[in-house]
């Protein structure tokens, strides 16, 4: 990794359409998600502590844990920079200098092409697999902790618990609708390897992934996914979500409209790096835990 964890954290922006798209989101996770910048202003936050000699011991042995490579919290970082660089594709950067202002969508369709419901269910379901995997790296167990993870979804909370309200808002309410579950189940069951080999973010996670081959990382894959089902399920449910009501929030700084959500996701999906940003959050967050617990 060519930055340690202190640049990351410090380097965290605080204005960008990440950071609105996410603060669009509070209404879904109401006051569990503050954009914490900063390395030692998270340690503060995360524990309380104000004694500089103190703070100093937690963020050495914090910096000591993230560089040993025999444990997973640099793989877990990899993961999260992975599923993100391949949506920041085409106009991120003309779209970037016009955070402040309100986006008139439809100039850029001409640029942006919604995915087909294929490529996006596979993309989710590679979305919910790195997030388990990462889970399983930062917390020290075996990858393919199915069990584990799910029974981790009821506590998350904080940058955790809204990375997973992005993804079920921002890669499966507004692509492919309010039944985005049973329809991404219905895809994934009608899926072969071949389809995941031809998928660029699958090429660059396979190797990460359980299952030995693309056919049996396929089975994972689904198995992951119908395990998360409920949770998701209980997740839109319980807060009455719709891809409107999402919508509508977002229009706080895009202008969109019913008809085009669809390109609403393409276009979330190529200027917002959600996933990388609350990653590199929850690792600073776990790393200082355990720290604390160490010295």
């Amino acid at each position: 990794m060519s930055k340690t964890i202190v640049q990351l954290v410090d380097e965290l922006p605080t204005n960008n359409l990440t950071i609105h798209s996410l603060r669009a989101l509070d209404f879904v996770v109401p006051g569990q998600w503050t954009n914490l910048v900063g390395f030692e202003n998270t340690i503060k936050s995360v524990t309380g502590v104000t004694d500089q000699a103190v703070i100093q011991q937690i963020g050495d042995r914090a910096i000591q844990l993230y560089n040993d490579k025999s444990q997973g919290y640099q793989r877990a970082l990899w993961i999260y920079q992975t599923v993100d660089s391949f949506g920041v594709t085409l106009g991120a950067a003309a779209i970037a200098n016009k955070v402040g202002e309100k986006i008139g969508l439809l100039s850029f369709l001409n640029k942006i092409t919604p995915r087909a419901d294929k490529a996006q269910t596979i993309d989710l379901s590679l979305k919910v697999v790195a997030e388990l995997i990462a889970f399983c790296q930062i917390n020290g167990i075996p990858g393919d902790s199915i069990g584990d993870f799910v029974k981790s979804l009821g506590n998350y909370s904080g940058e955790s618990l809204m990375r997973m309200a992005a993804l079920v808002c921002f890669d499966g309410l507004i692509p492919l609708g309010p039944n985005f579950v049973l329809k991404a189940q219905s895809v994934i069951g009608g899926l072969n390897p071949s389809d995941l080999q031809e998928n660029a973010m699958f090429k660059k996670l396979s190797t990460m992934i359980p299952g030995g081959n693309a056919a049996g990382q396929l089975g994972f894959i689904g198995e992951s996914f119908a395990s998360t089902s409920g949770w998701m399920n209980n997740f839109v449910a319980s807060r009455g979500l719709t891809p409107q009501k999402v919508a509508n929030n977002l229009q706080q700084f895009i202008e969109i409209s019913d008809d085009k959500l669809d390109y609403l996701a393409a276009f979330l999906d190529m200027s917002t790096n959600y996933y990388e940003h609350t990653g590199i959050q929850t690792l600073a967050h776990r790393l200082i835990e355990r720290a604390v617990a160490e010295i």
